[in-house]
């Protein structure tokens, strides 16, 4: 397809990539802004039911107005062909962030996560199934901020675009009733959606076959391996989760993605109310004596003016006098005080046997 210069009002910058849409980066010369517009190929307008999907497309996602879904702007027709403009965004697409392990750790994954499983709970509340799921379609902003993209397979109740028996959608996040050919329900998104999970928290996917016939059989009839989950440390809640959303049974899944981000929110909180345990107060280190090496304690000076250490408090660790000292006057039971008394007492009773020796003429 050759590269237009212009479509309508929107000049044609650079050519982006894709299949059988090819998507530029263009200008809208009238409110000058940059944008991302999608044009079907020539090889694409030869199938009638290619086209008819293309404008539904448009038409489903012009319709959508959700912080985390890419917002479409216009969509028309130029020179017969279709075409639809969408916000250009930068950053990179969630498979990029899983190939360059730029995710982060187990909280932004989860952020992650439940801005894409909000944005589909969306759509399925709007009686859209996307049936395309898969990392190439969840777009990262470089605020952090994730857009749900591509509804070219996307499907509205009353709206048939597939033949029967035709299986649309990639194949390793494809549902079992999916791979079947069996009608779809929102389940199939949930189901994709697990997938996308079980790969942002692993880097790898769930099923590893090489051929398409043997990646259906596994999806069809291999339980989900969560030996990688429990080697990456996911929180047991959350590996439950999905496993629960990759069931084989449509009825276990669980009813809609919005109870689902609800549980991951409580796990993320959960996550970031752990504390971790206080180290107790180390002990005092214990002193051992010899009975022989006991040492008096000091006795604490009062200080000025601290009535908490003062007299009353030295009084408290000083012996206590015998009970006749005690009657005596407190300025006689000083140290001092009671040498004077002693030594007076001793020279009183000296006088005393002197006198009487004196009296009894023994001397």
């Amino acid at each position: 397809m050759k590269t237009p210069s212009r479509v309508g009002k929107y000049e044609i910058e650079q050519f982006l990539g894709g299949g059988m849409a090819h998507v530029f980066k263009a200008r809208d010369t009238i409110l000058g802004r940059r944008v991302a517009l999608k044009m079907l190929t020539e090889e694409a307008m030869a199938d009638p039911e290619a086209k008819a999907r293309f404008l539904e497309e448009a038409r489903t996602a012009s319709n959508m107005r959700h912080e985390n879904i890419i917002a479409v702007y216009d969509f028309g027709e130029d020179a017969g062909r279709p075409f639809m403009v969408m916000e250009f965004l930068e950053g990179e697409s969630l498979r990029d962030a899983i190939r360059n392990k730029t995710l982060g750790g187990l909280d932004r994954k989860l952020k992650i996560a439940t801005q894409a499983g909000r944005a589909i709970d969306y759509i399925h509340n709007r009686k859209i199934i996307h049936r395309d799921i898969k990392p190439e379609n969840l777009h990262i902003d470089l605020t952090g901020r994730v857009k749900l993209m591509d509804f070219g397979i996307a499907k509205s109740d009353g709206v048939a675009l597939t033949r029967p028996g035709m299986t649309l959608g990639t194949p390793f996040y494809m549902a079992p009733e999916q791979v079947l050919g069996r009608p779809l329900t929102p389940h199939a998104d949930i189901y994709a959606f697990g997938v996308v999970m079980y790969e942002m928290l692993t880097g790898v996917k769930p099923v590893t076959a090489s051929t398409v016939d043997k990646i259906f059989q596994q999806i069809i009839y291999d339980p989900l391996k969560v030996e990688p989950l429990e080697s990456a440390q996911v929180p047991e809640p959350i590996t439950n989760l999905i496993v629960r959303m990759t069931t084989k049974q449509i009825q276990q899944r669980p009813s809609n993605l919005g109870v689902v981000c609800d549980e991951i929110e409580r796990v993320m909180e959960q996550e970031r109310n752990v504390v971790a345990p206080i180290p107790a107060p180390a002990a005092a280190p214990l002193v051992m004596h010899s009975p022989s090496a006991v040492h008096p304690q000091p006795v604490a000076r009062p200080a000025p003016g601290n009535p908490a250490v003062g007299p009353a408090a030295v009084r408290s660790v000083q012996p206590q006098l015998p009970t006749i000292l005690r009657k005596l006057p407190k300025e006689l039971q000083s140290q001092t005080s009671l040498m004077i008394l002693a030594c007076g007492s001793v020279v009183f009773v000296l006088m005393l046997v002197y006198a009487l020796l004196l009296r009894l003429k023994l001397i």
